[in-house]
């Protein structure tokens, strides 16, 4: 059901994320995301000249990453293409710590460990949770029985189609299937 017709506007700003996953020639995964932001109006910005113009990005940031089957992640790359300040794309190579690492159960935490506060980019650790789940989608329909078993296995219990005593958990992980629903 779509939402309702809203009340007359104006557009003030345009935030988009673009996420995308790819197999590779290698065997590898890629999943890639770019944000943009927009402005329906010229903004003052006195790193970027004066001014960042109607319509122009105000951030064009993208990352992807590199990972097999098991969701281990092989390489990490980031570019800003446009940020508000000129020290913003110095800190893409921080995203370098997250190879290595296995997305799963607990795997934001520890990227955000990795990455977090004054160690990253607000907006390059906004798009991890997008690439995670575009990297599920990606590879859920595979053909690989265990990759539908570990990508549901990371949605136990994190929504209530995922609840421990849902229909689809009873279906697809009957080994972990609850009828008695988790305590809040």
């Amino acid at each position: 059901m779509p939402l309702s017709k809203p009340v007359r506007r104006t557009l003030h700003h345009r935030r988009q994320i673009v996420c995308e996953g790819y197999e590779r020639e290698d065997g590898l995964w890629d999943i890639e995301a770019r944000m943009t932001d927009k402005k329906a109006h010229t903004l003052d910005n006195p790193e970027r000249g004066g001014f960042v113009a109607a319509g122009e990005y105000f951030h064009d940031i993208r990352m992807r990453l590199t990972l097999d089957r098991g969701l281990q992640i092989h390489q990490v790359e980031a570019s800003m293409d446009a940020t508000p300040f000129q020290m913003c794309p110095g800190i893409v190579s921080v995203y370098k710590r997250l190879e290595g690492t296995r997305i799963g159960p607990g795997w934001h935490r520890k990227a955000l460990e990795l990455t977090g506060g004054v160690q990253g980019c607000t907006h390059l650790n906004e798009l991890l949770k997008p690439l995670t789940t575009t990297a599920i989608q990606t590879l859920w329909p595979s053909g690989d029985d265990d990759m539908v078993k570990l990508g549901a296995k990371g949605l136990l219990n994190s929504c209530h189609t995922w609840a421990q005593n849902s229909p689809a958990v009873e279906r697809y992980l009957p080994e972990l299937y609850h009828s008695e629903p988790l305590e809040s």
